[in-house]
């Protein structure tokens, strides 16, 4: 098979379809379309998950965090996630982090009987679990004390061979 220009021709890939169709629509759309650069960063919703999986920890969880580097960024709000995510998360460990991080300002002890009308409280839990981004820090096992580095806001959980 040869191109027009009597070159060789390279098979199309899935990945060269993919780039073509993203061109035919920044084409379409270049009007409407905005350039941004974000990189996701580790936040309080992230943290409620991991858990130490280290040798020898009876539990690994709540993870400590020792922050270096944070920032705050604006993120959309949506009452209906918070009220779904907040019955996933532990709180006691969540007020823990947040203390940690120094995002607990508005949290309450405990969590309001009705959250899903308590429009200061949802608020304040939006900021603490959305808002706050840990980029730079270490997140630290409370049973055998390990820390795991968060490097440009991705924790890395690996564990070495004599740890497993």
């Amino acid at each position: 098979m040869s191109a027009v220009g009597g070159g060789p021709q390279t098979p199309r890939t899935s990945r060269t379809r993919v780039f073509l169709v993203h061109r035919r629509f920044l084409k379409r759309a270049k009007h409407n379309f905005v350039w941004t650069r974000t990189t996701d960063t580790m936040r309080l919703l992230t943290h409620n998950m991991l858990a130490s999986n280290v040798k020898g920890t009876t539990s690994g969880f709540p993870l400590k965090i020792e922050v270096l580097q944070k920032d705050e960024r604006e993120a959309e709000f949506h009452a209906e996630f918070l009220c779904n995510t907040l019955a996933k998360v532990d709180w006691e460990a969540f007020r823990g982090a947040a203390r940690e991080i120094g995002a607990d300002d508005d949290l309450p002890e405990r969590i309001p009987d009705s959250p899903e009308s308590d429009e200061d409280f949802l608020k304040a839990f939006h900021h603490a679990l959305l808002e706050v981004h840990i980029t730079e820090g270490y997140l630290v096992c409370p049973d055998s004390g390990r820390r795991f580095p968060i490097t440009k806001g991705i924790p890395n959980m690996l564990l070495n061979e004599d740890e497993v």
